[in-house]
């Protein structure tokens, strides 16, 4: 007989898969975007929903067609450049920047009011943050019970009641639309949308997902592709649900913070408006369990994949991973944010394109005709958006500032649909390649 989960383990892991996705970048890139967007908060929203929670829940739901993990997504590529996707992805949403961004938002929500941004406090506070995450990710096997049945409810409770408050006790009017956001609000809120890294963390998060069920002795494939898929869903109307009610947070705030560097600025600044003492003490408790949550998945993902590739075991890892967060979180928030948007820009592209195109393998008759140059020609056109945005921009010839879409950060999309045609069209001449059969 079967093993299945029981109803409620089902939500616990939806509720684990949203509380893996909402951590540092998913509660402070909204509010930004709510504010500088303004009156267009809602054209702007419906682009970041559609890379922050549309394609996030596609990349479940292709990872659980495939069993769950990024090197069977990436077959088509080739081993080779399959495992080199995933260490890219892994790094990035792993020690690099996601894991040390879920840090220093916690301490730039939580404590920075108190302490300041001075140096001394934020390492003392990342060395005991990524030492609870350390304790946590060494036992992965009990996620679905720490994460799922306990920081998981936490979590959605305090972000219904922070969403409500953003809906019955607005801070005040809209301010107008920055000059990006009054012409192109909904490619802003597009681009925008790849700064949570949902889209690289759920490629991190689907062999988590399958493993929680695993856990509870669950082993038929079908079963755990229903789970996987079932478990992004609940995620996304989570997700949708915390960005809506931020956006908004967000854009009532714009009389109180017009001058917001960052999104941490305007949630306390709501939070301390609106609650006073108690509400900044409530916010550090759901920032810090928020990031938390976060930061074990992430972590407890990267010692897996990496345990697998380098002669280290699983919980060496855990503690080398945690670490060198460590030591990268101290950069600050806005620095990690800069750094992190030119990466960002570049390695997404390709990512979108082998996760969309996974829907398609049964159209071609050889997939690899197919994915391999338009990943190729979305990586290049992906890398030139990123130049655009870093400190080398000036090294870019003059005709890369003009490609079509460049102003609103997606040079890539049209060259790489150009190339998936052309592609399509190299695929069909050759027809399915023979196979010859000796005796």
């Amino acid at each position: 007989m079967k093993q299945q989960l029981a109803p409620k383990d089902i939500v616990a892991l939806g509720f684990m898969t949203f509380a893996l996705f909402v951590g540092a970048g998913n509660i402070i890139f909204p509010p930004m975007v709510g504010l500088q967007a303004g009156e267009q908060v809602w054209t702007a929203a419906l682009g970041f929903l559609l890379t922050a929670v549309g394609l996030p829940v596609l990349t479940v739901i292709a990872l659980a067609r495939v069993g769950g993990g990024i090197d069977a997504l990436s077959l088509p590529i080739g081993k080779r450049a399959g495992v080199l996707l995933a260490t890219v992805c892994y790094l990035a949403v792993g020690p690099l920047f996601a894991t040390p961004r879920t840090a220093t938002v916690s301490y730039e929500v939580g404590l920075a009011p108190f302490f300041g941004s001075d140096a001394t406090p934020l390492l003392v506070y990342s060395v005991v943050y990524f030492s609870l995450v350390i304790g946590i990710s060494l036992y992965p096997g009990r996620l679905l019970d720490t994460v799922g049945h306990v920081l998981a409810p936490m979590k959605i409770l305090a972000l219904s009641v922070l969403g409500l408050a953003a809906l019955l006790w607005p801070a005040g009017g809209a301010i107008p639309a920055t000059e990006a956001y009054q012409q192109l609000p909904f490619s802003n809120g597009f681009v925008n949308g790849y700064l949570t890294m949902d889209t690289l963390g759920a490629m991190v998060f689907g062999i988590v997902i399958v493993n929680a069920a695993r856990s509870r002795g669950v082993d038929n494939a079908g079963l755990l592709t229903r789970y996987t898929i079932l478990a992004g869903l609940i995620a996304g109307v989570g997700l949708t649900l915390v960005y809506l009610g931020l956006f908004k947070l967000g854009a009532s705030s714009g009389e109180l913070v017009p001058n917001a560097q960052n999104g941490a600025e305007i949630l306390h600044a709501y939070v301390q408006h609106t609650f006073g003492g108690m509400g900044s003490a409530f916010l550090a408790l759901l920032i810090f369990i928020a990031c938390m949550v976060t930061a074990v998945g992430l972590t407890c993902a990267c010692a897996e994949f990496f345990s697998r590739h380098l002669p280290f075991s699983y919980r060496t890892l855990v503690f080398v991973l945690g670490g060198f967060s460590t030591l990268v979180s101290n950069l600050g928030l806005s620095h990690l944010i800069q750094l992190s948007i030119p990466v960002l820009t570049a390695i997404y592209p390709p990512c979108i394109v082998l996760v969309l195109l996974s829907f398609t393998l049964r159209w071609w008759n050889n997939a690899s005709r197919v994915v391999i140059p338009t990943m190729l020609i979305s990586l290049l056109f992906g890398v030139i958006d990123g130049i655009k945005g870093s400190a080398l921009a000036g090294m870019l010839p003059e005709w890369s500032l003009h490609l079509p879409l460049a102003d609103q950060g997606l040079a890539w999309l049209l060259p790489s649909l150009l190339g998936l045609m052309l592609a399509a069209i190299y695929d069909r001449l050759l027809g399915r390649e023979s196979v010859t059969v000796y005796q």
